[in-house]
């Protein structure tokens, strides 16, 4: 990743974490004034935010790190860390305001507020921006951890529409003595607790599963395979796999040349193959050669 693109990551990081800082004081400070169930638990989901935050920050730092002796790969796992622990925080999150939500049920219901309707607005808008924002650029550098950081800041969006619908129906509720519109305000922290739950599930899974290396979309394998059979000495193509690795993708792949070419000329045809497949897919990292001989009267399946 270029030093542009790592210091716009890093902008949009430190941009994420100054407003779940304000978000989070302003979330509190209402929802304890005026007893909103939704808005105290959208705040601690907040607070989470900037834990979370950090740690995508600080996993970012650790990634542009270039190879060293005890990482010959680079560090590019460290932002799949970051995203694995943003997920556990979500997590936890989740399973807080749902307690809390439901234990509201069996109080008597508090008098809604304006004053939190506006605060859960002001969220909603905020985050929607910011989850814009740091899903186009994390889209444009392949990174990982910037993606978790959209991926908290969408739940905060559906947190907030939740707030809104919340605390606007308890207001309703409150004025036209509906009840069960009284308790909008704990209901909506269960539909919050839902979807920060839904998201950490994804999110979680989807670090694991790099962590584990797994193989990249079999869509992906059928690209990388019609560029290699694009470089024209490549006869067959023995084997074929492809991992993602952190914000980068490695590439291990065998195929038969024909056997009369020299060790020069198979030398010129990996490097063909590699400089094919990096040119069409900046992410790629690494292509891992091996040449096997193709000899003549062999099947070409190509």
């Amino acid at each position: 990743m270029s030093t542009q693109k790592v210091a716009a990551n890093v902008i949009a990081i430190w941009i994420s974490l100054i407003s779940n800082l304000l978000l989070t004081g302003i979330k509190l400070i209402v929802g304890f004034l005026f007893n909103s169930q939704v808005l105290i638990a959208d705040g601690i989901h907040n607070a989470g935010d900037v834990i979370a935050t950090m740690a995508a920050l600080g996993s970012a730092k650790v990634a542009q790190k270039p190879p060293d002796e005890d990482h010959p790969y680079g560090h590019g796992k460290s932002e799949l860390i970051g995203s694995a622990m943003v997920a556990i925080i979500m997590a936890l999150a989740a399973i807080f305001i749902a307690y809390h939500s439901i234990e509201s049920f069996f109080h008597t219901a508090v008098e809604a507020s304006f004053i939190a309707l506006i605060a859960a607005v002001i969220s909603l808008i905020w985050k929607q921006w910011l989850y814009i924002y740091c899903m186009k650029l994390s889209q444009e550098t392949s990174s990982k951890s910037l993606e978790a950081t959209a991926l908290d800041h969408l739940a905060d969006v559906y947190a907030s529409i939740a707030a809104v619908v919340g605390i606007g129906a308890a207001i309703i509720g409150d004025k036209y003595s509906i009840n069960f519109l009284s308790y909008g305000d704990a209901a909506a922290g269960i539909v919050v607790a839902y979807f920060v739950l839904k998201l950490a599930y994804h999110m979680g899974k989807e670090s694991v599963d790099v962590l584990m290396e797994k193989t990249v979309s079999p869509e992906k394998l059928r690209e990388y395979e019609e560029l290699v059979f694009s470089v024209q000495e490549v006869k067959r193509i023995d084997r074929l796999r492809a991992r993602a690795f952190g914000q980068y993708v490695m590439i291990d792949v065998r195929v038969g040349i024909p056997a009369q070419l020299n060790v020069q000329e198979g030398h010129d045809v990996s490097r063909k193959i590699k400089q094919t497949i990096m040119k069409q897919h900046h992410d790629v990292e690494e292509v891992l050669i091996h040449l096997n001989p193709w000899y003549e009267g062999e099947k070409v399946n190509n």
